[in-house]
């Protein structure tokens, strides 16, 4: 890192620099290698649309497997502990013994993440949704080494804070006997009854608490999450980490407001849980079959928990993907319904319904959009003038520039600023420092202190990064 800035500074020098960050960054805005300088060095903030298992790079887990003598399903490239009945499967050590190995490391890589892919032979959506199954088991147990992975990432391409995703509360609540709410709540929700619908979630949210929800929520936020932290004195001078809850959007009703409400707990009692987050294919078939549903059930614990915030994949949609009508109404129902914090994606957003006083709504009440260029482009094919920043930007939207799943997609922070500057000429160096400062601002830190720390030291970083441009 030392010795890339110190280059950096001699190009500076001997090209004879005398103008500011602004002017040099509209010199290179159509060579990606300067811009790819330019961002590498700049101080970025916060990343706060960030999966944690999406973001750890494929190869470390594909060493931890191969370690660990996993089993390879031989079609699938997915891996397993212990040898599944059904399938073609064959462990580690019997591939290299066989010389096979080499071959199959290369197809983990491309299958774990976009490495080498070509655009043509894997639809990038199911590669990209389907690649998170296949290598969990080599996370699970090792969240530590991705934590350090990320945060030595971070420090390298000057990135202060991420915001992850990361949710492994050890939820073994039986809900057998409150199954029979399933059916009752999606056929209220076929009616849009929501008074209904609100008056079956307060039945079943005081079953949870009579389950003792909190004690799950409690177990996860000491004996996992704080702990893990403190161990590995995540937080220093250099780098902040904060973590939100998330619940599956493909579960059925009952399993998802048990997770939802043991989060809603999580966040409301720890620090370090920043927010909730809902996650998963926004457009698989239960995902859309209980959008609505979802959005009510978020209302509810916002109603019980006030004070938690939450941030909602909404709109990771396009043309084509789902039906029309579809495209109408998720980021309505994430701001109008759920009361979002933030929304995540919102790719479809000039297809909403009155979008022009969705946007108007959103830059007034400060609701900020979580930019995810390089996942929209390789999931949605969204890109360019087909993406909706220029949108969002017009109406004043708050911006975030985020990564979403730096692993899967072999991207970095560095790229989404290089895209951003590249494809959006109008977009100047003193807004892009607007949406770095953003990142902060819009965090969900919840101790003021370390948030007006992470500003002031994001003051520092850009005095000294612009004053390389300076004469000496």
């Amino acid at each position: 890192m030392t010795r890339i800035i110190t280059l950096f500074c001699i190009f500076i020098a001997q090209i004879g620099f005398s103008q500011s960050a602004e002017s040099y960054l509209e010199k290179i805005r159509n060579n990606e290698a300067l811009l790819t300088a330019f961002f590498q060095q700049m101080p970025k903030g916060g990343d706060l649309h960030h999966h944690f298992s999406g973001s750890v790079y494929a190869e470390p887990l594909l060493e931890r497997a191969i370690a660990e003598d996993f089993y390879l399903n031989l079609e699938t490239m997915a891996v397993s502990k212990t040898k599944p009945e059904k399938g073609n499967w064959e462990n580690f050590s019997s591939l290299a013994a066989k010389g096979k190995l080499d071959y199959y490391e290369q197809q983990v890589i491309q299958t774990w993440s976009a490495k080498d892919y070509n655009g043509v032979s894997v639809p990038s959506d199911d590669l990209f949704f389907d690649s998170f199954q296949k290598f969990e088991p080599t996370i699970s147990g090792h969240f530590a080494e991705g934590m350090l992975e990320l945060k030595k990432r971070a420090i390298a391409e000057n990135v202060l804070y991420i915001e992850t995703q990361l949710s492994t509360i050890p939820c073994d609540m039986n809900v057998s006997d409150l199954t029979d709410f399933n059916s009752k709540l999606r056929q209220a929700a076929d009616q849009k009854d929501e008074k209904a619908v609100l008056k079956l979630l307060d039945e079943l949210y005081k079953s949870l608490q009579k389950k003792d929800a909190k004690k799950y929520a409690d177990n996860f936020n000491t004996n996992f999450l704080a702990k893990l932290h403190k161990d590995l004195k995540i937080d220093d001078e250099k780098f902040t980490m904060r973590y939100q809850n998330f619940v599956l959007r493909f579960m059925e009703p009952v399993d998802l407001f048990k997770n939802l409400v043991i989060a809603f707990i999580s966040s409301s009692e720890s620090k370090l849980t920043a927010g909730v987050n809902i996650v998963s294919p926004e457009h698989g078939k239960t995902s859309m079959k209980d959008y609505w549903l979802h959005m009510v059930m978020f209302k509810y614990c916002h109603s019980k928990f006030p004070d938690v915030k939450y941030t909602l994949h909404a709109g990771e949609l396009t043309l084509g993907l789902v039906q029309p009508e579809e495209l109408t109404w998720h980021i309505n129902d994430a701001i109008y319904i759920a009361g979002a914090n933030r929304i995540g994606h919102g790719v479809d957003i000039a297809y909403e319904a009155n979008s022009y006083d969705l946007l108007k709504y959103m830059s007034e009440k400060n609701i900020p959009i979580e930019i995810n260029l390089v996942s929209n482009e390789f999931i949605l094919k969204v890109k360019e003038n087909r993406h909706p920043f220029t949108l969002y930007k017009e109406f004043n939207v708050p911006i975030v520039i985020s990564t979403d799943d730096a692993g899967i997609l072999r991207s970095n922070m560095t790229e989404q600023y290089v895209l951003l500057a590249k494809r959006y000429p109008d977009v100047n160096y003193e807004t892009i420092k607007k949406y770095v400062y953003n990142s902060i601002n819009y965090s969900f830190i919840q101790d003021a202190s370390v948030k007006k720390q992470l500003l002031k030291d994001l003051d520092s970083r850009f005095k000294a990064f612009e004053a390389k441009f300076s004469k000496n």
